[in-house]
C-alpha cells in the first residue's frame, strides 16, 4: 500500500501552526487566548472611543487655601471697616436731612471707612470658581443709627488697636494703628453731633523703669500686676496689648528723639500759654503737663534722666506755625508726634508696642480737638501724598 499524504490540518485546526515564507512553522495562540486579547484590545477601544467624546478622569476641584494668623487679622479689619461703612451709609437712610452736620459726618465716616478696607487689601478673593449662588450678599444692616455705628466704630478700634499691638507684621501694624485711631476720632466726631456716648479711648501710659530696669507694673487698677493676660480669639497675643511694657526695638537713637520732640513741644507750647488768657491757654498748659510727663518717661525708659547723656535742651526752635496762632502751632506739633509713634509701631516688636499705639491714637484725638480735618490714615503721610517717613 502507498502511503497517503497527511491531511491537511490548517484549514480544520485552529490551534495549528502557521507556515511562513520562509518554511518556518509559526504557533497561532490558542483560541481561549486569542479571545482574551480580543477582548482587551475592545475595552481599550472603547476606552479610546469614550475620551474621544470628552469623558476624563478629573482630578479634585481645588479648594480655599486656609489663611494664616496675619491673614485673619488683615480680613477681620477689612470686615470691621466694610460693617462700619455700611452701617453710615444705612443711618443715612434714617437720618433727617435737617441735621446736616450728621448727615455730612456719616458721609465722611462711610468714604473713610472704604477707603481704610482698600488700604488693607479689600475682600479676600481666591478665584475659585464656586457653585454657590451669585446673589450679592445681603447687608449686614436692616436698620441703623448714629449710636449704632458709634458702637461698631468703638468695637473696630479696639480690635485695631489689640492687632497693631501684637500682630508680627510691622507695616501691617503700622495701618492697624493709623486706621483705629480714625476709628476713634470717627466715634468721638459722630458721638458729639449725634448727642449718644462717645468710644472708650485708652489712656497713654509711657512706662517707668524700675530700679532693676524693669517696667513698673501698672498698679492703676486692682490686682492688675498679678492678673493673668488673657488671650485674643484670634490668637495674637494678650488682649488689650501690653500697657506698661517698654516697647523692644527701640534704638537710642529712637528714644532720644522721643524724648526731644515731647520736650520741644512742652517748649513751644508753653511759650504761647504765656502770651495768652482764658480757655485757650489752659488747654495750651494741659498739653503742656503731658508732654512733659512724657519726655521725663523716655528719657527714663532710654536711661538718661538726670545725666550728660540727657539729650533735652533749655531752648528749641519754635516752628513758624506759631505766626498763625495757637491752633496752627499745635496742629503742626501733634502731626509730628503723631507721624513718629506710627513709624515707631512699625519696628518695634509685637506684644510690646501698644503704648505707641495709644501715643498715636492720642495724637489723632488732640488733633481733632484742635479743629484739624479729620483723615482717614492719622501719622501716615504717604497715604496723603506725602513722602513717607524712614522707618
Amino acid at each position: 500500500m502507498e502511503p497517503q499524504p497527511a491531511p491537511d490540518r490548517l484549514a480544520d485546526d485552529d490551534s495549528a501552526g502557521v507556515t511562513g515564507v520562509t518554511g518556518v512553522i509559526v504557533a497561532a495562540p490558542p483560541v481561549g487566548r486569542r479571545r482574551r486579547l480580543a477582548s482587551t484590545a475592545g475595552a481599550l477601544l472603547a476606552v479610546g472611543l469614550l475620551a474621544g467624546c470628552g469623558v476624563r478622569l478629573e482630578a479634585p476641584p481645588e479648594s480655599e487655601p486656609v489663611p494664616d494668623s496675619l491673614e485673619l487679622v488683615r480680613r477681620t479689619a477689612v470686615s470691621d471697616a466694610l460693617r462700619v461703612a455700611d452701617g453710615a451709609e444705612a443711618a443715612l437712610e434714617e437720618v433727617p436731612r435737617a441735621r446736616e452736620r450728621v448727615v455730612a459726618e456719616l458721609t465722611r465716616i462711610a468714604a473713610a471707612s472704604r477707603e481704610q478696607a482698600d488700604a488693607l487689601g479689600g475682600e479676600y478673593d481666591s478665584g475659585l470658581a464656586t457653585d454657590a449662588p451669585t446673589d450679592p450678599p445681603s447687608t449686614t444692616w436692616d436698620r441703623a443709627t448714629p449710636a449704632d455705628v458709634v458702637e461698631a466704630l468703638d468695637d473696630a478700634a479696639a480690635r485695631s488697636r489689640t492687632a497693631a499691638g501684637t500682630t508680627t507684621d510691622g507695616p501691617l501694624a503700622r495701618l492697624l494703628a493709623s486706621v483705629g485711631a480714625a476709628q476713634t476720632v470717627s466715634g468721638e466726631r459722630l458721638a458729639a453731633l449725634a448727642d449718644v456716648p462717645g468710644p472708650d479711648v485708652a489712656t497713654p501710659r509711657v512706662p517707668t523703669p524700675t530700679g532693676d530696669g524693669r517696667p513698673e507694673a501698672d498698679t492703676s487698677t486692682p490686682d492688675a500686676a498679678t492678673e493673668e493676660p488673657t488671650t485674643d480669639p484670634d490668637g495674637t497675643g494678650p488682649e488689650g496689648g501690653d500697657d506698661g511694657t517698654v516697647p523692644e526695638g527701640l534704638t537710642p537713637q529712637d528714644l532720644s528723639t522721643l524724648v526731644v520732640s515731647e520736650d520741644a513741644t512742652r517748649y513751644a507750647l508753653q511759650l504761647r500759654a504765656a502770651i495768652g488768657a482764658g480757655e485757650t491757654r489752659e488747654r495750651l498748659l494741659e498739653r503742656v503737663a503731658v508732654h512733659g510727663q512724657r519726655a521725663d518717661a523716655w528719657a527714663a525708659v532710654a536711661g538718661v534722666q538726670a545725666t550728660a547723656d540727657d539729650p533735652r535742651r533749655a531752648a528749641y526752635a519754635v516752628p513758624r506755625a506759631a505766626d498763625q496762632g495757637d491752633k496752627a502751632l499745635v496742629l503742626d506739633l501733634e502731626d509730628d508726634l503723631a507721624t513718629d509713634y506710627a513709624t515707631l509701631v512699625g519696628t518695634t516688636a509685637a506684644g510690646t508696642r501698644t503704648v505707641l499705639v495709644d501715643l498715636l491714637v492720642d495724637a489723632a484725638v488732640t488733633l481733632d480737638d484742635w479743629g484739624a480735618e479729620p483723615e482717614p490714615f492719622p501719622g501716615l503721610p504717604e497715604q496723603a501724598g506725602d513722602e513717607a517717613p524712614a522707618a
